[in-house]
């Protein structure tokens, strides 16, 4: 479903076991840059009723994500470190086009967005299958469900806004972009690492 051209390498999910207090962390601001993310689209494009309405409901889950990793931290005894960049997401942000009209920008900020939701989703699939914490385990798994949800989201709305745009190169392109980027991360103690 998420035609990723490269996926993590399993080993990924031993580096996120052994560093947990930080990938939780870091995976706490994913999910507010998310929600921060869906207001930013509703801003630029209030025109798009349905958009509106889909991507509030997408922002609240978001934060809901935000607050359950907040609470995993709290009863763990660690404490929610400072933000983090996100060299993915930035190095991910360079393939979007900064030149064209309204439009053009918008498909692109939602294929970008439906990009790190699918990477997110490949990442979560991956813990939920090889982290040995059950809860945790269960935890990723449910994620990867909402994440795929997600992504269809954006996705979609892509699609029916950019009818003058070939929506489906543009996706090609991004894939391709993105499966070159990700060759460089899956090493680091981070969610998109």
């Amino acid at each position: 479903m998420l035609h990723l051209k490269l996926e993590t390498d399993p080993r990924w999910a031993t580096i996120a076991e052994e560093n947990i207090e930080e990938i939780l962390t870091d995976h706490a601001w994913c999910e507010q840059k998310a929600a921060t993310n869906a207001i930013t689209i509703i801003t630029h494009n209030p025109q798009y009723e349905d958009l509106v309405t889909d991507l509030l409901e997408l922002a609240k889950e978001e934060l809901e994500h935000f607050q359950m990793v907040h609470n995993i931290i709290k009863a763990r005894g660690y404490k929610l470190g400072r933000e983090r960049k996100d060299s993915y997401v930035n190095e991910l942000y360079k393939f979007m086009n900064k030149g064209g009209n309204h439009l053009q920008s918008m498909v692109d900020r939602l294929l970008f967005s439906a990009m790190i939701e699918a990477r997110s989703c490949e990442r979560f699939k991956l813990l939920s299958q090889r982290i040995k914490d059950p809860k945790l385990s269960q935890f990723y798994y449910d994620l990867m469900v909402s994440e795929a949800g997600h992504y269809t989201i954006f996705i979609t709305f892509a699609r029916k806004y950019g009818k003058d745009i070939d929506v489906d190169q543009r996706w090609k392109d991004l894939v391709e972009f993105e499966g070159q980027l990700i060759k460089s991360y899956g090493v680091f103690e981070s969610i998109h690492g």
